[in-house]
């Protein structure tokens, strides 16, 4: 299937901007496709062209709209740490046990990830239902995180 169809896009950089977007990449520890997924979705916010309501009814539904903008994400301070799986999400629900605690995990639509983390460590991090989180995923480990 021609990528056209499939909703590619594809362009050239030169050396220098993609070494920028490798950098950020890394830095961030997000994929080129998040990063200019976030860039695209930030447009509309500096664009006076209005958008089509089929778009704004797929905006509103997309988990990715709740991630801060390309700017703002420069600002932050990178999360740090050896495992190579990291997958972002937002918090759906975390359950608090004596000891323990479930926390789950959105990570695209309808794909959750549900790990069981200490108490100490859930309210450390200060999880609760819509909040960015991290999968850290290392060998038979989730571990969550937030920046």
């Amino acid at each position: 299937m021609p990528r056209k169809e499939q909703g590619w896009v594809t362009f050239q950089t030169s050396e220098d901007e993609r070494k920028i977007l490798e950098e950020f990449c890394e830095q961030s520890q997000r994929t080129k496709t998040e990063i200019l997924r976030e860039l695209v979705r930030s447009l509309n916010q500096h664009s006076s062209v209005p958008i089509s309501p089929s778009i704004q009814q797929e905006k509103q539904e997309d988990i990715y709209t709740q991630k801060p903008d390309i700017e703002s994400s420069i600002q932050k301070k990178s999360l740090k740490v050896s495992s190579r799986n990291i997958l972002k999400g937002v918090v759906k629900r975390v359950v608090y046990g004596a000891v323990n605690s479930e926390v789950t995990l959105e990570i695209i639509h309808k794909v959750e990830l549900t790990s069981i983390i200490t108490r100490a460590s859930a309210e450390e991090l200060e999880l609760s239902e819509g909040k960015e989180a991290y999968a850290v995923i290392k060998s038979n480990d989730i571990v969550i995180a937030r920046e």
